[in-house]
């Protein structure tokens, strides 16, 4: 018969699950030929969702979620989907409360008459419902729930399953949203998570405790080294956000402390650490200081460690943060391999990859010379890729060998001749910053650059004579010849840029040389096609002229004060002698005053004009040309400068404000206003475009805690100093939010029982030891079972096997006491009945003292 209907309970089952298949796959059908469940109707839905059958009631809730994954109006059905919020169904269960979680906020009254059901089922047996439970509860957004939301993360703290604890630990942070004057409750709560023994429990509590109380440093010093060792065993996201809450504990409660090495100093400065034979030879040759590593910072770097193998790339840049911002050049190197390497991951990881390898080689770039080789441009990266490679090979170039230099210079004169433009002006440019690194290669790379001016890319010829243009100022001296081979290409480039660049060149460092002055030759011929000139050229051509006018002004100095002021005084006394001359005349005098007079008239008349030299009328017809052009900048331009020079007087003036030296420009890396910028972070990325802050949120990391001001190390050192068989650090933070966790009672039982095998094994020793000293000199009287009960309850040192085995000798002896009453009864000699009882308490005696001996030897 038992075999009939487990059979017949077999078939049932399989009859449930084929109707259920069959309905799901015409319901799938419906939904494929339909695209939606629109095909039925708001009153079927209805009529499902009230009715008494699960299966029925599943059908309806998957075609409400169906409708609202559909964009479609799905509010008509609350109530009716929120009365099944107290079913058993867990499946029914789930429905609801993803329906509950999206449309809770716009029913807010409704969504109240689900909470009864939601907090019986936080009292569920099974943790799966209580998980659920908990989720939707923090998950309803309306405010009035505040408090209920805050009860049930405190139920959910001492909750026995760890599932449910994460579950409290995640729902800390809603709560915190919904209402924020429950943050002195949750701040307790998320203390409490933070001693928690598992590490999947310790980690969204750490997340908690960075959007809620990211201030209150205080609460970590206690689970500091907790977190440190439980670090490993996180998930991704956790990992994430305990590097980053331990990197600002770090800051805060680290002091940067450095050593000067003793010249006498044979040793490694870190008693652990056995530095090599080199770097203490350096260390007694040049005194270099050395950070000091507190051994709490120092055992968190450690830990970071093994994080470098991580799947993670978020992880592996967050740990190369700490090493960069924490630790010494020695961590810091250990990770740059495993940093280099996600450059072949996918280009969305390897965008953000390289950004965070520019910002660490911009501080320290020889970590990264022999991984040079996976910077190298292939032909099928984007332009935001080898964008980036490219200003990574031009910042490592400086520390590399012939020949990869050589290799670098290759590629970059390569891709200055592709077709794309973009790719040709960042290449010339990458030469440039290429030659301004590193002289010796300058002289290279000028070269280079020389042999693009006959291209016919304007692009190139313009890009590469701007580069030229920095080099050139860099060292005017040896590059005269340079200059006048620019001016050469005059008649051959057709850039107005170009062009405008040669023009400067020539005015700034060609009218200096007397023996290289080609200044004035080249204006007179650009002069001719002035009015055919871009305006680009013609303001160049303008202060080519100002610079060469201004020169031939310093080399023919106008008169000096002194002359100019004895012509002004023969000026003046001209006119007196003349009438005097005329005086003597009318008055009739001899011949003699007649031909003074003459003598006087002749000397009287004006010199003719001298002649203008040549440079002087180029300027002038300059001046003429500008001030008849359409640019109004131009116009405005050739007033200034003839204003400038009219007077000679404002010869100096001109002079420091035409021929001053030029600063020295430095093209700079691309990456250099973003290198300050914090390391895994988005706005590194985003760069300027993020507005001036960066994006929201952002926050810097905080400078060290001056020397003196650090939190004390003994608060670390609480959970250290606890005894070994007291409770663990979470349960009596717990235990004031209810019962102890399951890890905490098994933890409690586990040490007991240690510590009752160690006192039993130490009996056990001391009366063997006593045996064979002979210390024993008289037997001792056998104790009976009553007083080895009354030694148990005094000392509490039992196992639960020892109280198994009493239970079981309790029962023995009262069976033995009725058989002793037996006796009694057909008995009639009280001698026999005494003899008998004690044969019966020793043999009793005996066999619980053999039981005794059992345990302790176990």
């Amino acid at each position: 018969m038992e075999t009939i209907s487990r059979i017949s309970s077999m078939l049932e089952a399989a009859r449930g699950l084929t109707i259920e298949a069959a309905q799901s796959a015409s319901s799938a059908r419906g939904f494929k030929s339909n695209g939606s469940a629109r095909n039925v109707s708001s009153t079927q839905i209805k009529k499902l969702l009230d009715s008494r059958n699960d299966r029925d009631v599943l059908d309806g809730l998957r075609k409400v979620i169906s409708l609202m994954y559909s964009s479609e109006s799905c509010l008509q059905y609350f109530s009716a989907v929120v009365k099944n919020a107290a079913s058993p169904n867990i499946e029914i269960k789930k429905l609801v409360y993803i329906y509950l979680l999206h449309h809770a906020e716009a029913e807010p009254d409704l969504a109240l008459m689900s909470i009864n059901a939601i907090q019986k089922s936080l009292t569920d047996a099974n943790p799966q419902v209580r998980v659920m439970a908990l989720r939707t509860m923090s998950g309803i957004r309306v405010p009035v729930i505040s408090q209920i939301v805050s009860l049930a993360i405190k139920r959910g703290i001492g909750d026995l399953s760890p599932h449910v604890r994460k579950t409290a630990a995640l729902a800390i942070p809603k709560c915190y949203r919904l209402d924020p004057n429950t943050l002195p409750q949750l701040t307790e709560y998320i203390s409490a998570l933070l001693g928690d023994s598992q590490y999947f429990v310790v980690g969204p509590a750490v997340t908690a405790f960075l959007e809620v109380c990211p201030d209150r440093l205080d609460l970590i010093h206690k689970h500091y080294r907790s977190l440190v060792k439980k670090l490993v065993d996180m998930d991704e996201w956790s990992q994430l956000s305990t590097l980053r809450l331990l990197t600002t504990y770090a800051r805060k409660c680290f002091p940067r402390k450095t050593r000067r090495l003793n010249k006498n100093e044979t040793k490694g400065f870190y008693e652990e650490d056995a530095p090599d034979k080199q770097n203490d030879t350096v260390g007694q040759e040049t005194g270099e200081e050395v950070v000091v590593l507190d051994p709490d910072l120092e055992l968190f770097l450690r830990a970071c460690k093994s994080l470098l193998q991580s799947r993670t790339a978020a992880v592996i840049v967050s740990v190369v943060r700490a090493y960069l911002y924490l630790g010494t050049p020695e961590y810091l190197e250990s990770a740059i391999g495993p940093l280099v390497a996600l450059v072949r991951s996918p280009q969305d990881i390897q965008y953000v990859a390289l950004y965070n390898i520019v910002a660490v080689a911009l501080k320290v770039p020889r970590f990264f010379v022999k991984y040079v080789s996976h910077f190298l441009i292939h032909a099928v990266d984007p332009p935001h890729i080898w964008k980036l490679k490219l200003e990574i090979l031009t910042i490592l170039f400086p520390y590399l060998g012939m020949h990869y230099k050589g290799v670098i210079l290759s590629e970059l004169e390569h891709f200055s001749q592709s077709n794309d433009t973009e790719l040709v002006r960042e290449s010339v440019r990458a030469i440039g910053r290429c030659a301004q690194s590193d002289p010796r290669t300058s002289n290279h790379c000028l070269r280079l650059l020389l042999s693009q001016l006959s291209s016919i890319d304007e692009h190139l010829v313009s890009e590469s004579l701007t580069v030229i243009r920095h080099l050139i100022q860099q060292d005017p001296a040896s590059h005269k010849q340079t200059v006048v081979q620019l001016a050469k290409h005059l008649d051959s480039t057709a850039s107005a840029e170009a062009r405008a660049s040669i023009i400067w060149l020539v005015g700034e460092y060609a009218t200096t040389d007397a023996d290289n002055n080609i200044a004035a030759d080249v204006l007179r011929i650009l002069v001719k096609n002035f009015a055919y000139e871009p305006e680009v050229v013609k303001q160049q051509i303008v202060l080519l002229g100002a610079k060469v006018y201004l020169q031939h002004l310093l080399e023919n100095p106008p008169p000096q004060p002194e002359q100019a002021q004895s012509s002004s005084f023969s000026e003046k006394t001209e006119p007196v002698q003349s009438d005097e001359a005329k005086a003597w005349a009318e008055s009739g005098e001899g011949d003699n005053s007649a031909e003074k007079a003459h003598s006087s008239s002749e000397s009287r008349q004006p010199s003719p004009p001298a002649k203008e030299d040549r440079i002087t009328l180029l300027w002038r017809y300059i001046l003429l040309l500008t001030r008849y052009d359409t640019s109004y900048d131009l116009r405005d331009r050739g007033r200034l400068y003839k204003a400038l020079l009219a007077n000679p007087s404002t010869t100096q003036l001109a002079s420091l404000l035409l021929l001053a030296p030029k600063p020295v420009p430095h093209a700079a890396s691309p990456s250099e206003t973003r290198k300050d910028l914090l390391i895994g972070t988005s706005t590194l990325v985003v760069g300027p475009d993020a507005g001036p802050h960066g994006l929201s949120g952002y926050e810097p990391l905080p400078d060290w805690v001056p020397a003196g001001q650090e939190p004390d190390r003994s608060l670390r050192d609480v959970a250290v100093a606890e005894p070994a068989a007291a409770v663990p650090t979470v349960s009596g933070a717990a235990a004031g939010f209810g019962q102890t966790t399951a890890g905490e009672r098994l933890d409690r039982a586990l040490q007991e029982h240690e510590s009752s095998l160690a006192a039993a094994k130490a009996r056990s020793m001391a009366a063997a030891g006593a045996a064979a000293s002979g210390t024993a000199q008289r037997p001792q009287r056998q104790k009976s079972l009553n007083e080895w009960l009354d030694e148990e309850d005094e000392e509490e040192e039992s196992s639960e096997e020892e109280e198994e085995e009493e239970t079981d000798s309790e029962e023995g002896s009262e069976e033995t006491d009725d058989e002793e009453d037996e006796d009694e009864d057909e008995e009639d000699d009280e001698e026999e009945e005494e003899e008998e009882e004690e044969e019966d308490e020793s043999s009793d005696e005996g066999d619980e003292d053999e039981k005794r001996g059992l345990i302790s030897a176990r």
